[in-house]
């Protein structure tokens, strides 16, 4: 049994869990509630969540054994986890294994709804680039190849180096062709939430991307501007 709308919160703590439920309950999502690890656990095991929400302190079994446990048996379920402030090390252990963000409390649910959108965005996306890496051969449109399994760009039969960043954000653009991504949308997917009000960064990556493949940067023929809303990538038949 499955759910696209709804998300499985595993808290003890019910006041925590009633006002996230409340605005996520407005998000349009549906929340299914957990409130010990052991039954967490068997909720998150048994049907297809868009999300779950895990606290790390948590009766029955520890949270950071509940991620593990949700990993290892599904390694695609997005996993937000709550941990106090301080505990440094448990959100680094958390991220190990296999966490996609954390928040840490007390929080404002403003920052955490944020969280979760960016989260959800993510997932998303990595559907249709994963999907686009299943394809063998590389992507071609017009002089520009790239490959998504060796990560590898080619530009009029000329290898181009890229950074790790730069390529990430081109096989972005180049699964998703035509679609039109924000600034925000785009330092969410490519560098995580934490980068957020950092437009800047999207801004000097596009110009080096664009300095790195196309003939005319001031004219780009790959990446295109859409003022006041953001960048999309050409579709083949505008290129032809």
């Amino acid at each position: 049994m499955s759910s696209v709308n709804q998300i499985l919160i595993i808290e003890d703590d019910v006041n925590i869990a009633d006002v996230i439920e409340i605005h996520l309950n407005d998000m349009g999502y549906e929340l299914d509630r957990a409130e010990d690890g052991v039954s967490g656990l068997e909720r998150a095991l048994s049907r297809e969540y868009r999300l779950i929400i895990l606290d790390l302190m948590l009766p029955g079994m520890e949270g950071m054994e509940v991620c593990k446990r949700i990993r290892s048996q599904n390694p695609y379920i997005p996993i937000l986890i709550l941990t106090a402030r301080g505990e440094e090390l448990d959100k680094v252990l958390g991220l190990e294994f296999g966490a996609d963000d954390y928040v840490t409390k007390p929080f404002g649910i403003r920052e955490f709804l944020a969280r979760v959108k960016a989260i959800l965005r993510r997932v998303e996306v990595d559907k249709e680039v994963g999907i686009a890496r299943e394809i063998k051969e590389p992507l071609q449109f017009g002089n520009l190849i790239v490959d998504l399994h060796k990560r590898k760009v080619m530009v009029q039969g000329k290898l181009v180096e890229l950074t790790a960043k730069e390529f990430d954000l081109l096989a972005l653009f180049v699964s998703n062709p035509g679609r039109v991504y924000s600034r925000q949308e785009l330092l969410d997917i490519v560098w995580g939430y934490h980068y957020n009000g950092y437009d800047h960064t999207v801004n000097s990556h596009i110009n080096r991307l664009r300095n790195k493949i196309e003939a005319d940067p001031a004219n780009p023929q790959y990446l295109k501007t859409l003022w006041g809303v953001g960048y999309r990538f050409s579709e083949k038949e505008e290129l032809e």
